[in-house]
């Protein structure tokens, strides 16, 4: 896995950084669930009929669950440890509209142990990207934030796995030229040639597009 170090600012992240809020948001969601679903516990039980019981029951593991989701969101949502744990992977510009844009990636799905990486396409709609021109084209440098949202599943490949652009974590041009070079040119290329496809992914259910092992270059057939 190809890792990036770079000292990340967090003023600037807390700022700009739309993984990081997208995971607050779902910490506060996550704490208020499970306050509202305590409260329907507690009536239930005061109302003391066998079906009242079977539906605290419920409520009582809804809590948990939406509680465990709250105060285990902060410590996954750290800045730092999300840029720590993703790959670096090439993410392009695919398409404009205003203030946002969307950017096409290329990601490996591959889970640790699996023989060979599965390249995938995957876009990703943003509202900033600073220190980047919001054009078609433009080369963002990005880290993956990988998800399996059944703790046991089973399979080879990561079931979500979405691009956070290095532009997120720092203001130092320097260190995002520094991540763009990084990558190899064939990788770019590949981005490149592959936009017309990111209308195609954006519509696909599982919100990414596979690519054939044997149509891509020599270099990244692992």
């Amino acid at each position: 896995m190809r890792r990036f170090e770079f000292a990340v600012d967090r003023e600037h992240a807390r700022a700009v950084n739309e993984v990081v809020a997208d995971l607050r948001r779902l910490r506060v969601l996550g704490v208020g669930a499970a306050i509202a679903l305590g409260l329907g516990t507690a009536f239930l039980v005061w109302v003391n009929h066998p079906w009242s019981w079977l539906l605290a029951v419920a409520f009582l593991l809804g809590a948990a669950t939406s509680l465990f989701i709250g105060l285990w969101t902060p410590h996954r949502g750290r800045v730092d440890r999300l840029y720590a744990a993703g790959e670096l992977v090439p993410a392009v510009v695919s398409e404009t509209d205003g203030s946002k844009a969307v950017l096409l990636a290329l990601v490996d799905l591959a889970k640790p142990n699996t023989d060979g990486p599965r390249y995938a396409l995957v876009t990703r709609t943003v509202r900033s990207l600073p220190g980047h021109r919001n054009r078609i084209g433009e080369q963002v440098p990005s880290v993956t934030v990988r998800i399996d949202r059944a703790p046991g599943s089973v399979g080879d490949l990561w079931q979500s796995v979405s691009a956070m652009p290095i532009a997120w974590g720092t203001r130092d041009l320097n260190i995002i030229e520094r991540a763009r070079t990084t990558i190899r040119d064939v990788e770019w290329q590949l981005l490149t040639d592959n936009l017309d496809l990111a209308d195609k992914v954006r519509h696909v259910d599982a919100k990414r597009l596979l690519l054939d092992p044997q149509q891509l270059p020599e270099e990244l057939r692992g």
